[in-house]
């Protein structure tokens, strides 16, 4: 794992890449502030009217403070990982190229099975985010939790879009998904850092492509 990470790294920082992520990334952060920007009141008061279940005026008080940037926060990595998912191909088969030339792409995923992995996967993360909401503010569970939840989001649009280039076989890419979540995990500790949260989706992607073709070799 040590190694993927190294390599992952190096190649974060490759011009073609970064240039995709700066795009995506950038795009994404200043479409979001724009609209935000300009309903800011009505999207606040929006979030504001769904947590008036809340206890405690001073507890409802720190929530709603937090909430409605913390929901922009949220839309943003989620067009920033559907974004990723749907345009990063040529991006991994450059890479795949260039550290496993005999490698060869097998397939090429479809947009509207691209498009349902990260659905559902934000669909499942903004579900638990609902549910697990009050215990995101608890110290160090709360971190860990959030974590979790970042993972979910990139981890099945991870293994849809890299394995399906590069394997057909189904039970094959079941057996090497298994370090996925980890690789989730890992990539999604950029969405604790503002602007290097831009990073996260196509970094969990091109180590989910070191952990398949690695193996290969």
């Amino acid at each position: 794992m040590i190694n993927i990470i190294k390599k992952s790294l190096q190649d974060i920082f490759s011009s073609t890449v970064l240039m995709f992520i700066l795009k995506v990334g950038l795009g994404s952060i200043a479409f979001w502030i724009s609209i935000l920007w300009y309903f800011w009141g009505d999207f606040s008061s929006f979030v504001t009217s769904f947590l008036t279940w809340i206890p405690f005026d001073w507890l409802k008080e720190s929530v709603i403070y937090i909430a409605a940037p913390l929901l922009g926060y949220i839309l943003i990595i989620v067009t920033i990982s559907t974004l990723t998912s749907l345009y990063s191909e040529k991006v991994l088969i450059s890479l795949a190229k260039k550290h496993y030339p005999k490698v060869k792409v097998v397939a090429s995923p479809t947009i509207s099975g691209s498009i349902g992995a990260t659905l559902s996967s934000t669909l499942l993360f903004l579900f638990l985010v609902v549910v697990l909401f009050p215990l995101l503010f608890v110290p160090v569970l709360g971190q860990a939790l959030m974590l979790y939840l970042w993972s979910i989001l990139l981890k099945a649009p991870t293994v849809h879009d890299v394995g399906g280039l590069f394997i057909k076989d189904k039970k094959e890419l079941k057996q090497k998904r298994k370090k996925s979540n980890i690789i989730a995990m890992i990539a999604s500790l950029f969405n604790y850092i503002p602007i290097l949260n831009i990073f996260a989706p196509l970094f969990a992607q091109i180590m989910f492509l070191h952990q398949i073709l690695g193996q290969n070799r």
